[in-house]
């Protein structure tokens, strides 16, 4: 992927949705249809943490290629998801490999903000979602436990730097969930979520083609929240998801850039949408030694606008 500074759609969203630091659905309960789970532990315990300054997705603001995660092949990379259908509600094994240009399993990388590679899991709705962390075989094989919570068409998303590459790229395929379908659209918008007892406001907005400053404060019992915890070493992590065709924006947050971040109450991140439209916007942020993930569907005006 799986949503390089926001200034860049990601390494495989290059010149598409600029945000500059993220999030990522971890803990929310499944009663929100948003959730995280680590290869060790299932909702509430990912041990994720904020990917901080990524630029995956893209190779710059000026770059002119697809959007991250639309492709299965790219760079002469292949994501091959070994399971191409869970069952909704049962916890499973997702299996997969990255392969090279000469179809050979992919066995080395460099470690991004503390993991060799993220999975972000999607519904195509966008109201389901999950970050994980896979654990990978000396053979070049990736796995991972999970649970899904509603059937219907999921997308897949790998967000990864080989070795040998110097440049992150994500890789998106689609995953079949069977079971018994509820058609679903995103949330409308809202300035405001709720998360495990935790309200996150969402200030600013988004704008295609121009960079404008997104900032989430957090807050409980009305009391701003000053202890967040280091996730993935950053205060928060984003990933931003474009509905339609769920192109991947992973972003971070911007005071990490500037090396003034804080421990809250105020996460912020700089961010272009590549279109008018609406995006799903994940939000992970940690407390207590847990992973709580605030989601936000934003609207994005046209130029100008």
């Amino acid at each position: 992927m799986s949503l390089k500074k926001i200034g860049a759609f990601g390494t495989a969203l290059a010149a598409t949705f600029a945000l500059a630091y993220g999030v990522a659905d971890a803990v929310a309960p499944d009663s929100a249809r948003t959730t995280a789970e680590s290869p060790a532990h299932s909702m509430g315990s990912d041990e994720d943490e904020a990917h901080a300054g990524d630029t995956h997705g893209g190779d710059g603001p000026s770059a002119a290629h697809t959007p991250g995660g639309l492709q299965i092949s790219e760079r002469g990379y292949t994501l091959d998801l070994l399971t191409p259908r869970l069952t909704a509600g049962e916890k499973s094994v997702l299996r997969f490999a990255v392969r090279d240009a000469d179809g050979h399993p992919v066995t080395s990388y460099r470690t991004e903000h503390e993991k060799e590679l993220h999975l972000i899991v999607a519904s195509r709705d966008l109201t389901a979602y999950r970050h994980l962390h896979p654990v990978r075989a000396a053979d070049g094989t990736w796995s991972i436990a999970t649970t899904l919570p509603e059937a219907g068409a999921y997308r897949v998303f790998a967000d990864f730097t080989p070795a040998a590459e110097k440049e992150g790229l994500t890789l998106g395929t689609d995953l079949a969930v069977t079971g018994t379908y509820r058609p679903s659209t995103p949330p409308a918008p809202a300035p405001t979520a709720t998360v495990d007892g935790y309200s996150v406001r969402l200030g600013g907005t988004l704008r295609a083609g121009e960079e404008s400053e997104l900032t989430f404060t957090v807050t409980r019992d009305g009391r701003a929240v000053t202890d967040l915890q280091p996730y993935l070493g950053a205060y928060g992590h984003l990933v931003a998801l474009r509905s339609g065709d769920l192109a991947y924006l992973h972003v971070h947050p911007h005071q990490e850039a500037h090396g003034t971040e804080t421990s809250g109450p105020r996460v912020s991140f700089t961010a272009a949408a590549p279109s008018a439209g609406t995006y799903r916007l994940f939000l992970d942020f940690k407390t207590g030694g847990t992973v709580h993930t605030a989601a936000f569907t934003l609207t994005a005006g046209g130029h100008g606008h």
